[in-house]
């Protein structure tokens, strides 16, 4: 399995769901999720609350992983 491309679509889904700005809901993989708050992309799921909240870094990422896996070449 290969957790880095995992990780990546992750990521993206998490950047679709994206509102308020920063926030996205986490109902994804507590592995992903906890990866990716360790590379410092979203900050700590391991909390009440139901969504994470993307760094500045993360963000970034984010829009470029859901533009390499979803978006089109036109």
């Amino acid at each position: 399995m290969n957790e880095a491309k995992i990780d990546e679509a992750v990521l993206a889904l998490l950047y679709l769901g994206l509102h308020d700005g920063v926030r996205a809901w986490k109902s994804f993989d507590w592995d992903a999720t906890d990866r990716l708050h360790r590379r410092g992309l979203i900050s700590n799921p391991a909390t009440r609350a139901k969504s994470v909240v993307f760094t500045e870094a993360g963000l970034q990422e984010a829009e470029e992983a859901c533009r390499r896996l979803f978006g089109t070449d036109d």
